[in-house]
């Protein structure tokens, strides 16, 4: 019985498109979301630079990954995300007005990177197999899971084993927290393309552990119909 339910946690952590974070690391990323929202006020309202730099903390990090998938130079990357929060302040008075910070400051990192690629080597449009990927992690709640490490080692091997475009996807939906729709609109890609993507990744993944995450999901589909 403990063997299946550390599948089931694994499953849901894996497949549903925006549950990765659950449970105690689900309200971490409300009061994120909470947060952000807090902090575009006061920069927009007030231009507070305390709230600028706390901006920038909690999304450097990820946008300077996601700008190394494309330039592949980790001081690029850094210049590439510099370069967009200064437009962030310089914008500041209309930041208020954007719902989605988070895509919004990915699309951004990408046509900065984009353009950052065109000026040195007369790129003008990089194919989603082009990006370079590496997972970081995938967080699991240590109090439910009850997943060796072993497990979570094959998981994240079989992760990073992923072609590029598939890996991509798979980070920006499970990593990054981004929507379906998203990631097609920031890759220029189909929604059926993102949607395909993420069925070969839960494949190998539920191969990876033994388990078949994709009939455990069509089963779960069908008896909520």
């Amino acid at each position: 019985m403990q063997q299946i339910n550390r599948h089931n946690y694994l499953y849901m952590c894996l497949t549903f498109e925006d549950s990765v974070h659950i449970t105690t690391h689900d309200c971490i990323q409300m009061d994120k979301s909470i947060q952000v929202e807090d902090l575009k006020k006061r920069i927009a309202l007030f231009d507070d630079q305390q709230a600028y730099r706390e901006l920038f903390m909690v999304f450097s990090p990820s946008l300077q990954q996601f700008a190394f998938s494309i330039l592949r130079s980790k001081q690029l990357a850094e210049e590439a995300v510099s370069d967009v929060f200064i437009k962030i302040w310089e914008k500041r008075s209309s930041l208020d007005t954007i719902d989605n910070l988070k895509f919004y400051l990915f699309a951004s990192t990408r046509n900065t990177s984009l353009n950052y690629l065109k000026k040195q080597e007369g790129l003008r449009k990089i194919n989603a197999d082009d990006y370079w990927v590496e997972l970081q992690s995938i967080y699991f709640d240590p109090e439910q899971l009850m997943l060796t490490a072993e497990m979570i080692s094959r998981v994240m091997e079989a992760v990073n084993s992923l072609p590029p475009r598939c890996k991509l996807i798979f980070k920006l939906v499970k990593e990054e927290g981004l929507k379906y729709r998203e990631v097609s609109e920031l890759l220029d890609l189909s929604i059926k393309t993102v949607e395909n993507q993420m069925t070969l990744a839960l494949k190998k993944l539920g191969s990876a552990i033994g388990f078949d995450i994709y009939k455990s999901v069509s089963s779960t589909i069908r008896s909520q119909r």
